[in-house]
């Protein structure tokens, strides 16, 4: 069975160590259980590792120990060229290097928290060939994924 890819950008990333419960969480339980794969990239790794210090020190071992945990796959910062070239799919040049990254990933979904510079603009999602949303929306959607891969049941024979 092919596991579906998510991109978990900061804002995401965050949600799923600072709480216990939630969306967020789930997808890291389901990336531990090997359901879904998470990729993030060496700047979202960054980025929640400092927004975590400053508001939740206390969550920087945890933090480390479900990087570990989930297997997530850390992807290369993308060229600066290739963030060049796709620097008119967001408005905020320092979100263009994170989509970039998503769609060199080839993940299945990017995963954010962000909807001001993301998920409110359905041009993004169009540009850059993705389905984005918030974790609620990717763990709904992963449960979808999965209920169609499930075996049906054959009839018996009588």
């Amino acid at each position: 069975m092919t596991r579906s890819r998510l991109f978990l950008d900061s804002s995401a990333l965050f949600a799923g160590v600072a709480s216990g419960t939630g969306p967020a969480r789930a997808l890291l339980l389901l990336a531990e259980a090997g359901i879904v794969e998470i990729v993030v990239s060496e700047q979202i790794v960054v980025e929640t590792e400092h927004a975590l210090a400053r508001a939740l020190p206390h969550a920087l071992g945890p933090f480390r120990e479900a990087l570990r945990r989930t297997g997530l796959r850390i992807q290369r910062p993308p060229s600066p060229d290739a963030v060049r070239v796709r620097a008119a799919l967001v408005r905020r040049a320092g979100d263009v290097p994170i989509l970039v990254a998503t769609i060199h990933a080839k993940v299945d979904y990017f995963v954010t928290l962000d909807r001001r510079h993301f998920i409110d603009d359905p041009r993004i999602a169009m540009r850059a060939g993705l389905r984005i949303g918030t974790p609620g929306d990717a763990l709904a959607w992963v449960r979808t994924q999965s209920a169609s891969r499930q075996p049906t049941p054959c009839a018996s024979a009588s």
